[in-house]
C-alpha cells in the first residue's frame, strides 16, 4: 500500500487513515530507472529492520539518510519534524511504522507540484521558452517535446535561440528533421531575441499550436545572458502580451543541490512557470526532487529518465515517490 499515513488538515503531526492504494505498477518502468535513488534512500529498510525501537539514534540515521539522497536541509527538516511529532503523539508508535510516515512526507511535498502541462488551444501559438545552464539536456528535451506534441495532433515549430554555442543550431536542427517538424535559425552570434521574435511572426503565420523556443545556456553570473531572456520576453509581448505562456527551466539531477540553486537563481531573473529535471536515471540524487518541492513549489512539469523520447514522463507525484522508497 502507498500509505497508512496522513497529515491532519490542522498541518499539525499525522493521524492514521485509511489504506492508500498504490500506483498501478507491479513492475512499474520508472522502479528500475531510478534505482541509484531508490538504493540511496533503501538504506532506510535496513535501519528500520534492525531497530527495537524508535529512538533519537535511529532517527539521527533517518535524517542522514534523506540527506545523502540530496532531499536538502530544508525537506529532510519538515520530514523530521512531522516524524518526530508522530512519535511523540503515538501516531507513529514502533518501527515499522516510520517508513509508511516518511513516504506519507515525501508525497506532501511533491504532490502539490503535480501539474501537467497543458496546452491552452486559445493562445495560438502556445509559446514555450526554455532555460537553463549549458549541459543539462536543454536541447534534448526540446526535441522530446515536440515528439510528444506531435503525437498529441498539434503542429511544432522550434526556434533556435542559441546562438552562442557552434553546435546548438546544428542539434536543434537534429531534432527537427528527425520530428519533421521546421526550425527557425540565424547565424551564430545573431540576436537571440530576433530569432524568436521572428519564429513567432512565423508560427503566427503558419497556425502552428506549439513554438518551443531554445535559448542560450547561462549562468545566473552572466549579466548580459540573463538579461537577454528578460529581453527575448519583452520582444515577444509585441507580438502577443502573454507570451511566452510556459518559461520551463531544465535542471541535471545529478548535479544536486546545483540544481536547487539554478532553480532559484532563474526564478528570480525570469519568473519560471515549470521545471524539467533531467538525468533521473543516472544519479542517487533524485532527491534533489523534493528539494526543488520544498524550497520552491514551482510545478515540475517532466522528468527525464532515459534516452528515449517516451522517458520523458509528465511528473506524476505516487508514481515517483513510490518509485523511490517503495513501502508495502
Amino acid at each position: 500500500m502507498f500509505s497508512i499515513f496522513r497529515r491532519k488538515k490542522s498541518g499539525a503531526g499525522l493521524e492514521k487513515a485509511d489504506l492508500v492504494e498504490k500506483p498501478q505498477s507491479g513492475a512499474d518502468p520508472l522502479e528500475s530507472r531510478l534505482e541509484r535513488t531508490r538504493a540511496s534512500l533503501g538504506g532506510l529498510f535496513g535501519l528500520i529492520g534492525r531497530a527495537g525501537r524508535i529512538d533519537d539514534a535511529l532517527l539521527e540515521d533517518i535524517e542522514t539518510a534523506l540527506l545523502t539522497a540530496d532531499l536538502g536541509v530544508a525537506a529532510t527538516s519538515r520530514i523530521m519534524d512531522r516524524l518526530q511529532a508522530g512519535v511523540r503523539s503515538g501516531v507513529v508508535g514502533e518501527p515499522a511504522d516510520v517508513l509508511p510516515a516518511v513516504q506519507a512526507e515525501l508525497y506532501a511535498l511533491v504532490e502539490p507540484c503535480e501539474q501537467f502541462l497543458a496546452v491552452d488551444p486559445s493562445k495560438r501559438p502556445f509559446v514555450i521558452l526554455m532555460v537553463g545552464v549549458n549541459g543539462v539536456g536543454k536541447t534534448t528535451t526540446i526535441g522530446k517535446l515536440a515528439r510528444r506534441y506531435l503525437d498529441d495532433g498539434l503542429k511544432v515549430m522550434l526556434a533556435a535561440g542559441d546562438t552562442f554555442r557552434a553546435a546548438a543550431v546544428e542539434q536543434l536542427k537534429t531534432w527537427g528533421d528527425r520530428n519533421g517538424v521546421p526550425v527557425m535559425s540565424q547565424g551564430q552570434g545573431a540576436d537571440s531575441a530576433a530569432v524568436i521574435f521572428d519564429a513567432l511572426q512565423s508560427a503566427r503565420a503558419r497556425g502552428v499550436d506549439v513554438l518551443i523556443a531554445d535559448t542560450a545556456g547561462r549562468l545566473h553570473t552572466q549579466d548580459h545572458l540573463m538579461a537577454e531572456l528578460s529581453k527575448i520576453r519583452r520582444v515577444m509581448a509585441k507580438i502577443d502580451p502573454e507570451a511566452p505562456h510556459e518559461v520551463m527551466l531544465v535542471v541535471d539531477a545529478g548535479t544536486g543541490q546545483n540544481a536547487l540553486v539554478q532553480a532559484e537563481q532563474f526564478n528570480r531573473a525570469v519568473q519560471l512557470t515549470g521545471i524539467t529535471v533531467t538525468k533521473l536515471d543516472g544519479t542517487a540524487r533524485g532527491g534533489i526532487v523534493f528539494a526543488i518541492a520544498e524550497k520552491l513549489g514551482i510545478p515540475i512539469r517532466f522528468i527525464g529518465v532515459g534516452e528515449r523520447a517516451i522517458d520523458l514522463r509528465p511528473f506524476d507525484a505516487g508514481t515517483f515517490v513510490h518509485a523511490v522508497l517503495p513501502v508495502e
